[in-house]
């Protein structure tokens, strides 16, 4: 059985998150923690919170092991932008493009 944790709106860019998710799919739920604890990017914290809410939503949605559980996949996907504009020379203005992103992580029994 397949359990997932989604987090919605995170305010990182989808680029940025990717480099700590391709890490994980395949390995167990204990061992992804113990590597993102050592991962030099305040990203992966976002990503442990994550992996904690998926190994819970299995604990007590279905009864499911947390010691058992592994990664089947993790992926970020876009989210809504947020605009907003940068004063540039002779009165002009540049768009900022401040990218969030949705957090998949999906469990399942080993």
């Amino acid at each position: 059985m397949q359990v997932r944790a989604v987090a919605r709106n995170v305010a990182i860019s989808p680029k940025k998150i990717r480099l700590v998710l391709e890490q994980l799919p395949g390995r167990s739920v204990t061992e992804v923690l113990a590597r993102l604890r050592y991962i030099p990017s305040s990203h992966a914290r976002v990503v442990a919170k994550l992996v904690r809410s998926a190994a819970a939503n299995a604990e007590n949605n279905y009864q499911i092991d947390p010691r058992y559980l592994r990664v089947v996949a993790a992926y970020a996907g876009d989210a809504p932008r947020l605009k907003r504009w940068r004063a540039r020379p002779r009165g002009r203005a540049a768009p900022i493009l401040k990218r969030h992103s949705h957090v998949t992580v999906i469990v399942e029994e080993a």
